[in-house]
């Protein structure tokens, strides 16, 4: 199988608006058959994006991706250097970038007759931010072979598992330069845990103090984990269900190919019925004028015989 050849296929399928992903690709898949059957199979198994993955897909088609991603080893170059000015710089330019790019794939989709609604946009700012966090992640969103959106969590490398549409095509995204994720939440979980620790007066003060049952402490990593563990979960299911569709639509195809040809099957076998119909008419109309003329022939035989 040409993995570049499918990447290439891949691509261009991904810019198509998902409601037309399926007849799309049993085209192409039909038209590489002849060719190399083994990446046609491949076509066949690609994936439909999730709408905010397509819109992803439209702005890395535009090349309108890499000053996102390209801000990503500043912001971690900054982060690695403690410098509070030029990280404040960096964010500000980043809501700045994430914001125009949101705003730029929604006109993409709208030009593409298929306007994005705001929780898909959501998606993608989630998206276009991890690509800045992780380096792997910019690779894949830059590929323009994304299926599902991606999201940053804390210091976490972002989950790619089932991201792509033909992973072997993009190594960096596996690869990358090993540089440590940037944690986009950080400035948030700051505040919460400065509110957190400051110290809380009793409702009491005269009373003095009296030791009470500790509460259990929440685990930040296992609520992580839990969250990551759920995500994986719902993303497992939601590729399920793609398949499914797929799969349906895929039957209905071929449901409405034998329809298709039944009905020619039937056009046909009308129209030799009609024809036959003809025939037997003309045979008839033949059998009369012989009998009128059998019938003439007989009374000038008899009238020469009076």
């Amino acid at each position: 199988m040409d993995i570049d050849t499918l990447a290439g296929v891949a691509r261009e399928l991904l810019l198509v608006a998902p409601a037309d992903f399926v007849t799309e690709r049993t085209a192409r898949q039909r038209a590489m058959r002849k060719d190399d059957r083994e990446t046609a199979a491949a076509i066949g198994k690609l994936r439909k994006p999730a709408p905010a993955a397509w819109v992803v897909d439209l702005l890395a088609h535009e090349q309108a991706l890499d000053e996102a991603v390209d801000l990503g080893p500043s912001l971690r170059e900054a982060q690695a250097n403690a410098d509070p000015q030029e990280i404040s710089a960096l964010r500000r330019q980043r809501t700045s970038v994430v914001r125009a790019l949101a705003q730029a794939g929604a006109d993409l989709a709208s030009d593409a007759g298929h306007p994005a609604t705001s929780a898909v946009l959501d998606q993608v700012r989630a998206t276009i931010e991890a690509a800045m966090a992780d380096p792997h992640a910019g690779a894949a969103v830059r590929s323009g072979l994304l299926v599902q959106p991606l999201e940053s969590v804390g210091f976490e490398d972002v989950d790619l598992d089932g991201a792509l549409a033909v992973p072997d095509a993009v190594p960096d995204a596996w690869s990358g330069s090993g540089a440590p994720p940037i944690d986009i939440e950080e400035g948030r979980r700051a505040r919460k845990s400065s509110r957190a620790s400051r110290p809380t007066e009793p409702d009491h003060p005269d009373e003095p103090d009296q030791p009470g049952p500790e509460e259990p402490r929440a685990d930040p990593a296992a609520e992580r984990r839990a969250a990551r563990q759920a995500e994986t979960t719902a993303r497992t299911e939601s590729r399920e269900a793609d398949a499914a569709l797929d799969a349906a639509e895929r039957d209905l195809e071929t449901a409405e190919a034998r329809r298709a040809e039944l009905a020619r099957d039937l056009d046909r076998a009308t129209a030799e019925v009609e024809r036959l119909g003809r025939s037997r008419d003309d045979a008839e109309s033949a059998s009369d004028r012989a009998r009128d003329l059998l019938a003439a022939a007989q009374e000038h035989r008899r009238s020469l015989g009076r």
